[in-house]
């Protein structure tokens, strides 16, 4: 699945053009590069967000096309 809708799906960006820009902007790393728009994810990667002065690193324990709001956070988790 493409980096903008995994981020839309998971719900860790709202929207996926939202996503995009964070990407293009090159704020948006998966194990450690810097990733566009476009890269594939797959469970395992570890996808590294900064948003200004805070930066979200999480774990992809599963991808899936939709998912329901209560259901989003199972598809990562949170590491330091």
């Amino acid at each position: 699945m493409r980096l903008d809708k995994y981020l839309k799906v998971s719900r860790l960006i709202k929207r996926r053009t939202i996503a995009q820009e964070a990407c293009d902007a090159g704020r948006v790393s998966v194990n450690d590069k810097v990733a566009k728009s476009s890269t594939k994810v797959k469970a395992g990667d570890v996808i590294e967000i900064a948003f200004g002065n805070k930066t979200v690193k999480v774990r992809v324990l599963d991808v899936k096309d939709t998912t329901k709001k209560e259901e989003a956070k199972d598809l990562f988790e949170y590491i330091d």
